[in-house]
């Protein structure tokens, strides 16, 4: 799809979904976006309406699952229709299995699963219906390969995955494109959050910007799967020896991260 078009994206506040935004609106697309820290999406938001003026925004916890239908739907009406939706919101949880709950769990599957979930499935219809739209999932590299202190994320993120695959095989023959997204390691504020360990992987990060122009990418192109950089040597080993990845990727106590306490609170 070429714009202009018109985009409704997700946790875009800060992140890959503030730089997609600014660089949708930049690239002539109409956007609407979604988030939860009302100044910060202001500040996209003024961002975005210097070279699209008609763009608009929304505060919302898409954890409210009512809330994130309902939000589509407006959306919808507001803007006229939507071309793109990109369900990128998506809350981090680096906890041990051991140590969670079934609440906590559920809470990170609405934000990261459900909630893109019922997004799609109030706009897809009429996306059908128009015989126009794409479906951007931004997921993980967590998505494909498990990572250590992670189930409850990795557990979202494979789910997101699976429904992408399975959903562009239900629309293959119609005029609506799925594009699935696998980030890995991205400079944000994800990072280190109180009350969670800390995140295994202590490497170099990419910058936001690197997603975003492998989203533009892909809604302009004709690729499922994008992998932001590309780790799909890590999956291909972890597909060749499952056993052997478990092992080398299991997190182990002796370099456990400090108390909560102990460590910067984010953003």
């Amino acid at each position: 799809m070429q714009p202009p078009y018109r985009a409704l994206i997700t946790g875009a506040s800060s992140g890959i979904g503030a730089a997609t935004a600014k660089l949708l609106a930049r690239s002539g697309a109409t956007v609407g976006l979604v988030g939860r820290r009302a100044d910060r999406l202001s500040a996209v938001l003024a961002d975005c309406q210097v070279h699209s003026p008609a763009s608009r925004m929304w505060v919302a916890d898409l954890g409210d699952l009512q809330a994130a239908e309902d939000l589509a739907d407006h959306a919808w009406e507001t803007l006229g229709g939507l071309d793109v939706l990109i369900n990128n919101a998506a809350v981090p949880k680096v906890t041990s299995v051991t140590a969670l709950t079934p609440a906590v769990v559920e809470d990170v599957m609405a934000v990261n699963f459900f909630s893109p979930v019922r997004m799609t499935l109030r706009v897809l219809p009429r996306m059908l219906e128009r015989g126009r739209g794409v479906i951007v999932n931004v997921a993980s590299v967590g998505g494909r390969v498990g990572v250590a202190r992670e189930a409850a994320y990795s557990a979202s993120k494979f789910a997101l995955s699976g429904w992408s695959e399975s959903m562009a095989m239900d629309l293959h023959d119609t005029p609506i494109e799925v594009r699935l997204i696998q980030p890995g390691p991205i400079d944000t504020d994800i990072w280190d959050r109180p009350g969670e360990d800390r995140a295994i992987y202590d490497g170099p990060k990419e910058p936001p910007e690197l997603v975003a122009n492998g989203i533009l990418a892909a809604i302009e192109g004709d690729r499922f799967e994008h992998y932001l950089p590309d780790l799909s040597a890590v999956i291909a080993y972890k597909v060749a020896d499952i056993d052997g990845y478990i092992a080398a990727a299991s997190f182990t106590e002796t370099t456990s991260s400090p108390p909560a306490s102990d460590r910067k609170e984010s953003e």
